[in-house]
């Protein structure tokens, strides 16, 4: 690591000050000669959305990226700070990171020829070059631009001197990264200066032309109905992002599951060991998929992955309960407790206007016995499960309950026929708590298909009889 504390010692030390472009493709080509992934923890890209980064840094362009809501959107443009030299040399003190060769400042070109080689620098990490900025319509030119300070006046600078200038978001961004979420909530005026600043390198503050040739390179995020919309933004600024890469859901279960595994809350952090059958994961997955498929929901607002995520932390918190009262060792989600996730879809969605009788829960709930069905029929025919049917036609019945201890599930799948075999399918091991929610979800499954019957009263549920 370089210690050079002066511009003379840097340029000893030979170390090349790149511009960020350079610098991100310099990192870029390394990246993809070792092949060490550039984005790790993004999942579902590879094919897609990744290759068109690669293509817009190798050729040093301002990125958009448009998507839905829950993309990740915001997270690929923060994991572009992989990119970035993990240190770099900016002349000390320089409140825009000016770069010691060429500074741009008023202030460090007045140090840089006072001073020469012995001018000091310091060392900055990649982390502070990154600038983010959530666009809003209360969104100013001083907040991204700058403003006129006037303690600076009244120190006895002219308002014309570039040194009076309170720097704002963007060019204390210099030499790094600068991201603007939802751009097209920008006002026209501030897309005007934004648009001045990437494309002629200068703003008016105040009535007063400043040149800013910043050296930085700017990435916003939009909804492709808002970006793509006459009026919502500026056609020049749209013009000057030189690609615009669109971002999508998981293309399948296996996707969404690796995202929603990889972003929900630890498991070491319950109460106890966490078990979850990969039953009920899939199950949780295809509602979401479902969601997304669905014409009473708004589509164009998008079904977030943190739907997914939520409900899987939401479904572990109810079995986590049930452990807790009935002194169980381990957390096995059933499908007793999916009532769990209605309060987290439900906040997630849109729906479409379908009436006033129309409830976002018994939409919820619609959409969940789809999903329930469409798992178990990837693991069961009805025809494997006859004996089972035919138990609960002779009139028998089973009650279960979200509240119930898993190992009195066990002595009602002795006698059975055909019940024992069909959880193992399944893969279940020998515990009460999974051979508990393997039962609901097989006597759950065929109540779907109308096999059995279902009545609920006060938390609990009879299947048969």
């Amino acid at each position: 690591m370089n210690d050079a504390k002066t511009i003379g010692e840097l340029k000893k030390s030979g170390v090349a000050v790149l511009p960020i472009r350079e610098e991100m493709r310099k990192n870029l080509v390394h990246c993809l000669e070792t092949g060490k992934r550039i984005l790790p923890g993004i999942v579902g890209y590879d094919e897609t959305v990744i290759p068109e980064i690669e293509n817009a840094i190798l050729s040093g362009h301002h990125m958009v990226f448009l998507g839905e809501r829950g993309q990740g959107k915001s997270r690929i443009i923060r994991g572009l700070m992989n990119l970035l030299d993990e240190r770099i040399p900016i002349i000390q003190g320089c409140e825009i990171n000016d770069n010691p060769y060429h500074p741009i400042c008023r202030s460090c070109r007045k140090k840089l020829q006072e001073m020469g080689d012995n001018t000091p620098i310091q060392w900055i990490d990649r982390d502070t070059r990154y600038g983010e900025k959530l666009a809003t319509p209360d969104v100013s030119i001083a907040d991204l631009v700058g403003e006129i300070d006037p303690i600076k006046v009244a120190e006895g600078r002219y308002l014309a001197d570039e040194e009076t200038i309170h720097y704002g978001l963007v060019p204390r961004t210099n030499r790094g990264i600068f991201a603007i979420n939802e751009l097209p909530d920008l006002t026209e005026k501030v897309q005007v200066g934004l648009f001045n600043l990437m494309e002629e390198k200068d703003v008016q503050i105040k009535g007063y032309k400043i040149r800013l040739p910043l050296d930085v390179v700017i990435v916003a995020s939009a909804n492709p109905e808002d970006y793509t919309s006459r009026g919502r933004i500026i056609t020049p600024l749209k013009d000057r992002f030189d690609v615009q890469i669109r971002t999508h859901y998981p293309k399948n279960i296996e996707e969404e599951l690796a995202i929603m595994e990889q972003e929900s809350a630890p498991m070491d952090q319950r109460s106890r060991k966490v078990e979850v059958p990969r039953f009920i994961k899939e199950i949780l997955g295809q509602l979401t998929f479902e969601a997304r498929k669905s014409n009473e929901i708004n589509q164009s607002s998008g079904v977030s992955v943190r739907v997914t995520i939520n409900n899987f932390e939401s479904l572990i918190s109810n079995a986590e309960k049930r452990a807790l009262k009935c002194k169980e060792n381990e957390i096995v989600p059933r499908v007793s407790d999916l009532h769990a996730v209605m309060a987290s879809t439900a906040g997630k969605i849109e729906m479409e206007y379908v009436g006033e009788d129309k409830k976002e829960d018994e939409l919820v709930e619609k959409l969940l016995n789809r999903s329930i069905l469409k798992v178990f029929d990837q693991y069961f025919s009805l025809n494997s499960l006859q004996k089972v049917v035919e138990y609960f036609n002779s009139g028998w019945g089973v009650e279960v309950s979200d509240q119930m201890a898993s190992h009195d599930y066990l002595e009602g799948i002795k006698e059975i026929p055909g019940l024992k075999e069909a959880v193992k399918t399944l893969g279940t091991q020998e515990s009460p708590s999974l051979m508990a929610s393997a039962t609901e979800f097989v006597l759950e499954g065929l109540h779907l298909h109308q096999k059995l019957n279902k009545e609920i009263e006060g938390g609990r549920v009879t299947y048969g009889k």
